[in-house]
């Protein structure tokens, strides 16, 4: 019999080092993937989860003409696209300014990146004391200074999603200056250099120079930032379990109330991969956009 050579040897072990992870996505991912789009085509027609019948689109129709589907993807957009505006645009500026000379920068970054390591739920829980109906609840003593409140910030409609979207945007300014202090600090000195021999000053700098040379970090930002937003959940159902009278239902938290709280997990699956056919038109969108406007 013939022996493996080096090199076969070296890739059958490699193969066998790499076998459990496939095995592990094979089961967890695809599987689930298929699977879901699978219930999709199906109806639930008992009591047992097991119970259900082929009914092709039907499911689709039905979320499509569901309000509660319209209006939780509405919430969802206006979570989705104020967060990623405002985590960007605070993100960018406290990046130009750390970008400087200042004492204990690395102390300043630190402090602003903590709440990204933080788990979710724990900052939903924390804002959520912060957020106390009472006076005693922390932005109810601020705006009681000037005259202001007390709010029930989880608690009335109008108020519920915004506070929410604070949250979520404290939470995640500092991956966003972390990802342009990074891009910041590999813009060559020399371009700053020769537009102050010209005269133009900071602003000048910042429209011409800098903010064209990130466009590339900035799509990039856009793109993950959309696609994590619109999937947003824990600090849904941390604060306001999508309340109050669904002013906060954002698409995800309608899968979970349909899968696992109504146990409709054909709908549920449905709605699932609706959102999954926004988010990869959203992608492609940005994507075309991106690269129309690297030529």
């Amino acid at each position: 019999m013939k022996s493996l050579s080096i090199k076969q040897r070296e890739n059958i072990d490699g193969y066998i080092f790499v076998f459990p992870a496939l095995i592990y996505f094979a089961v967890f991912v695809v599987y689930p993937f298929f699977f879901s789009f699978y219930l999709s085509l199906n109806e639930r027609t008992g009591i047992k989860l097991t119970d259900i019948s082929f009914v092709g689109l039907k499911q689709y129709a039905r979320a499509l003409h569901d309000p509660e589907f319209w209006s939780s993807l509405s919430h969802t957009m206006v979570y989705t696209f104020s967060v990623v505006f405002f985590q960007m645009a605070i993100g960018l500026i406290m990046a130009v300014l750390l970008n400087r000379s200042i004492i204990g920068k690395n102390l300043i970054r630190a402090m602003f990146f903590i709440p990204v390591v933080l788990s979710t739920t724990v900052c939903g829980k924390v804002w959520s004391r912060m957020y106390s109906p009472e006076a005693s609840g922390l932005f109810n003593r601020l705006i009681g200074l000037v005259g202001i409140g007390p709010i029930p910030w989880l608690r009335d409609p109008q108020f519920a999603l915004l506070a929410i979207i604070i949250m979520s945007i404290w939470k995640w300014i500092g991956y966003h200056m972390v990802i342009y202090l990074a891009a910041l600090q590999g813009i060559s000195n020399d371009y700053y250099e020769a537009a102050s021999i010209e005269g133009a000053n900071g602003l000048q700098k910042f429209i011409k120079i800098t903010f064209p040379l990130l466009a590339n970090t900035s799509w990039l930002l856009v793109i993950t930032s959309i696609i994590n937003s619109f999937q947003v959940f824990d600090q849904i159902f941390v604060m306001t379990s999508g309340g109050p009278v669904g002013a906060t239902t954002v698409v995800v938290y309608m899968i979970y109330k349909a899968g696992f709280v109504s146990f409709d997990l054909p709908y549920g699956s449905t709605v699932a991969w609706l959102l999954f056919g926004v988010i990869f038109i959203l992608t492609l969108i940005q994507m075309q956009i991106q690269n129309r406007s690297n030529y």
